[in-house]
């Protein structure tokens, strides 16, 4: 493996001397290196099991496939997809699969390391792992994207299976992709394996509330942060980026809660009404046009005053590195939920603590969705599926306990939400791993 980067960066070693490979460094690789940031910070409160936090800053695994397909004028394309698997001490790999023009190594890394440390953080039984494609789906047709989703999913499948790594909708994927996956992953076996993906059609084998299951999440772990500062969220505004399932749902419960939405950001644009959106209608006109831009009961606002709406309660539920040491310091929000995976940078995340903002991270605050995926998983294997008020009662009651431990370590040992949530995360993992041994 090889990364086009500068050689020049001064190799970082571990404990032992042994400088980390080049496409593991920190100050190369973006998400990839943001995520060692924060390894390094929950470091000095593993006590003993510090000796194997190295396990921690490499993945397991690492595939890098060639997708070949005929497009439908005749021509081949290539095109490059990946998949992480970082760690399965606690159990098969878990993580999404994205479909996004910017995807790279790193950023599929990072993610599937966050996947580690979220699934560890609400206690289901998995690894982390991601994946993804290079490629802005919008350009294909509907048969040029299944050919390329089968194809994808028959050159990873060497890695991939219902004990060994289970993928999942991400960002422009959803449950078609997964019908997909699941019948060329099942051609190949020769049997039908319904446990092979999640977030699938019901039809297939999927559950009950896994569309709305993040951004419920979102909003449940929301609401117990808001009660710990006192914040009525019944009074509340809220401004949301990113309005598909994470932050559309997030926004459409909170609202319901009495909350006021008032700003919406996505890649059309941001709108305002300081009276609060109507969200049941907003999120009608994202479904039939596909973004809030030319949305009639609202004012359209530079993107870039987004980040400094009056607001209590701001939820970045689109990209990783949303937040930023630029625009944090405008930030006016009393409480941030990270409905995205890496929204906020750790300089970002310095300034916003020392503002006195809390911030509620992304590996416990969107963890709803790979916990409701633990649900389908369950269910696909012993055939037997529960109601929709099941699941959510569940959700939420993991959801609920989640949040008290990692508030607990927060304020047991004085440390941010993000860094109580990894040393929960990591603890178990790395116990996981002491446990296990090595082998040979």
């Amino acid at each position: 493996m090889t990364s086009s980067h500068s050689t020049n960066a001064t190799p970082v070693s571990n404990p032992y001397g042994h400088p980390l490979p080049s496409y593991l460094q920190a100050d190369r690789l973006g998400p990839w290196g943001i995520y060692l940031q924060q390894v390094d910070r929950v470091i000095p409160y593993l006590g003993h099991l510090a000796r194997w936090a190295e396990t921690l800053k490499r993945p397991k695994r690492a595939l890098i496939v060639d997708v070949p397909i005929e497009l439908d004028n005749g021509t081949i394309a290539h095109f490059e997809g990946y998949r992480v698997q970082h760690n399965t001490s606690r159990g098969p790999g878990k993580g999404g699969v994205r479909f996004h023009q910017d995807v790279t190594l790193s950023e599929v890394m990072a993610l599937s390391a966050w996947m580690s440390v979220k699934n560890a953080a609400v206690n289901v039984p998995y690894g982390g792992a991601k994946g993804g494609i290079r490629v802005d789906p919008k350009t294909l047709s509907r048969g040029e994207l299944e050919r390329m989703t089968r194809r994808y999913t028959s050159e990873i499948g060497i890695i991939i299976g219902p004990t060994k790594d289970i993928p999942a909708p991400d960002v422009n994927t959803n449950e078609q992709i997964m019908a997909w996956m699941m019948d060329t992953y099942s051609m190949n076996e020769g049997a039908t394996a319904t446990g092979v993906v999640t977030g699938k059609p019901v039809e297939l084998g999927g559950s009950l509330g896994r569309r709305e299951a993040t951004g419920r999440g979102v909003f449940t772990v929301g609401v117990e942060a808001a009660r710990h500062i006192g914040l009525d969220v019944g009074q509340a505004r809220v401004a949301v980026q990113g309005f598909g399932n994470v932050g559309g749902i997030a926004a459409k419960l909170f609202a319901q809660a009495g909350a006021r939405v008032v700003s919406v950001q996505d890649h059309g644009g941001t709108i305002y009404r300081d009276a609060g959106l109507d969200v049941p209608a907003l999120l009608a006109h994202v479904a039939e046009v596909g973004t809030v831009a030319g949305f009639a009961h609202a004012e359209v606002i530079a993107n870039e005053l987004f980040w400094e709406v009056e607001c209590d309660i701001l939820i970045p539920a689109a990209l990783e590195q949303q937040i930023t040491a630029a625009n944090a310091p405008r930030i006016k929000a009393r409480l941030v939920i990270e409905g995205a995976n890496g929204p906020t940078t750790p300089e970002a995340d310095d300034i916003l603590q020392e503002r006195n903002i809390l911030v509620l991270p992304d590996v416990i605050a969107n963890a709803g969705g790979v916990t409701v995926s633990y649900f389908e998983w369950v269910q696909d294997f012993s055939s037997f599926f529960w109601t929709e008020d099941d699941i959510n009662a569940r959700l939420v009651h993991i959801m609920k306990e989640a949040f008290a431990g990692v508030w607990s370590v927060s304020q047991d040992k004085k440390v941010s939400l993000r860094t109580a949530t990894f040393i929960v995360a990591c603890t178990r993992i790395l116990r996981a791993r002491e446990l296990r041994g090595l082998y040979p």
